[in-house]
């Protein structure tokens, strides 16, 4: 165990390199919903120590490859970021965020070494044992020095570890790496970017069959890293499905998610300029989607009329996707033996929620994050998990897969229901949320329904809704429960926005801080898009004098 072993040259070596990079004064770090994430110049020092938690993670499960992904998704350009994957290509567990967050606060090396230590003999593990990891990073300017420091801590455990960096990549594909290179039987797909394009392209190929080739689909990529995974996916699929690459600007400063991409469309619910002064969408039945930075996130989105923003956002991909499925369920003759379900977060558009449980398909409410969804997703037999802002994928369990592959159709039409079950199951990633396979799940459905946008737009009307983001000295005093969508602190501001609520039709609010910025997010909705924005202010104002009379109360200028 690691207590009872000479461990001083191994400890010796990750002091040399910590020694290198040192932790930045006054910064307090948090592993949450998305890993660390702050200004790209601060983490140096932080990804060094995820590599080593990497490390005992791998050992503490058997020498499993661990993921590191440095990106910082939807962030401003100058922000970065880290998260770990663990071995079916899923979230860090819970557990382990608070050890990420204990040694990336530690003041010293030595202070780093002796809470390395703690861990280590806490989970009894044996730091000598071999460990595995496979990196990657997206396209910000920050992420060569960033990698470099994740290196120089890998680099201390020399041959004991094996080691794998797979370059510039989206992060659902390093997630595909992760899962594939963990899974022993082989059949989930070859653990290389390759590998990835090569299992999405041939499911997507069988689930369109005969209706191709589909119309040409515009995708705005941020500027960001799905540009690269856009254009190297069209190899495979030639003309199957022309992908009309925009922002695809990887050298130009300050471009990355900058008045474009898949959060800029969701929070300003409008083209990204550059879309717009191009009349994509001018002529009639076409459509386009945005990726967010890394290539995570897609919303979709069309001109009614050619005149009108319509978005379609990750509400109404779970819809769209829940009903086809439910409908090849049928169709297959397996009603009674598959559970399908949705996990939504309190985000969902209240119209979505409204709809799906009108057809029968049962509905779980998370807080947000995609750990959440996830694993309340993997309580159905197929779990349909999207948030709102269009991260979200389908999770597969192993025993419908089984399920379908021993299944006797009597019939041509069931037959091919299951073969398109089984398809979907390929085409769409069940590591995570993914842009890219998300995107294709979404022209699958609409060629198999013969819908355009506005068909499948019509299935239900979005309440008019606001997402305000809003600036406090401190967001660790906000609070909250019920998947959170009521506050317990600051203490009395739940009251008053039920009070605001209440004076508002089909009116519906909630506040959290946010996990990823300095920030509180007030979510409303309301009958009208009046209503919706009056509510959004209303709240909005009661969270900063909430936040400034707690804020004067530890000041003392309050009794």
């Amino acid at each position: 165990m690691a207590q009872t072993q000479d461990n001083s040259a191994l400890f010796a070596a990750i002091s040399k390199a910590a020694d290198q990079y040192p932790k930045p004064e006054g910064v307090t770090f948090s592993y949450g919903t998305a890993g660390f994430r702050t200004l790209g110049s601060r983490l140096p020092s932080v990804i060094l120590r995820v590599g080593l938690l990497a490390v005992l993670r791998s050992q503490r499960l058997n020498g499993s490859t661990i993921g590191v992904m440095v990106t910082a998704s939807h962030n401003p350009e100058p922000d970065n970021g880290v998260k770990l994957v663990d071995p079916a290509g899923e979230m860090l567990e819970q557990s382990w965020e608070a050890h990420a967050t204990k040694l990336a606060n530690c003041a010293t090396t030595a202070d780093l070494i002796a809470a390395y230590e703690s861990i280590a003999t806490a989970l009894r593990i044996n730091v000598n044992a071999p460990a595995s990891v496979v990196y990657a990073r997206d396209t910000r300017p920050s992420g060569p020095e960033l990698i470099k420091a994740l290196e120089t801590g890998l680099a201390a455990y020399g041959s004991q570890i094996k080691v794998s960096d797979i370059g510039i990549t989206t992060t659902p594909v390093l997630h595909y790496v992760v899962k594939a290179t963990n899974d022993k039987t082989g059949l989930y797909g070859t653990p290389t970017i390759e590998g990835y394009y090569v299992k999405l392209a041939t499911a997507f190929q069988t689930l369109v069959g005969n209706r191709g080739p589909l119309a040409p689909l515009y995708v705005d990529c941020a500027n960001g890293v799905g540009a690269i995974a856009l254009a190297d996916f069209q190899k495979h699929i030639g003309e199957l499905l022309p992908l009309k690459a925009i922002n695809t600007d990887l050298d130009k400063a300050g471009a990355l998610n900058y008045q474009c991409g898949a959060d800029f469309v969701k929070t300003k619910q409008q083209l990204p300029p550059s879309v717009a002064a191009a009349g994509y969408l001018s002529a009639p039945k076409t459509h386009a989607c945005s990726f967010d930075g890394d290539a995570d996130r897609i919303v979709y989105y069309y001109l009614r009329d050619g005149k009108h923003f319509r978005l379609l956002d990750g509400d109404k991909i779970a819809v769209l996707a829940a009903l086809f499925i439910g409908d090849l369920i049928a169709r297959a003759g397996l009603t009674d033996k598959i559970k399908l379900g949705v996990v939504q977060t309190a985000y969902a558009n209240g119209s979505s929620t409204k709809f799906i449980n009108h057809r029968n398909i049962p509905v779980t409410c998370t807080p947000t994050g995609v750990k959440h969804l996830h694993h309340a997703a993997l309580r159905y037999d197929i779990g349909v998990y999207f948030e709102a802002n269009g991260h979200g994928t389908v999770l597969f369990s192993d025993e419908v897969l089984e399920t379908l592959k021993n299944a006797e159709p009597e019939s041509p039409d069931q037959k091919n229901a299951i073969k398109n079950l089984i398809a979907l199951s390929e085409v769409i990633n069940q590591a995570v949320g993914d842009a890219l396979s998300d995107l294709l799940l979404v022209e699958v459905v609409l060629a198999h329904r013969g819908y355009g946008a506005e068909e499948w737009d019509e299935s239900y009307e979005d309440l008019p809704n606001r997402l305000v983001k809003v600036e406090v000295p401190d967001r660790s005093i906000f609070l909250t429960t019920d998947a959170e969508r009521k506050l317990t602190s600051p203490a009395g501001l739940q009251a008053l926005i039920d009070e605001a609520v209440s004076k508002v039709e089909l009116g519906r609010s909630f506040v959290r801080p946010s996990g990823t910025e300095d920030c509180v997010r007030v979510y409303a909705e309301a009958a009208s898009s009046s209503a919706a924005e009056g509510l959004a202010i209303t709240v909005s104002d009661l969270v900063k004098e909430g936040a400034a009379k707690v804020a004067a109360e530890k000041a003392g200028t309050v009794a």
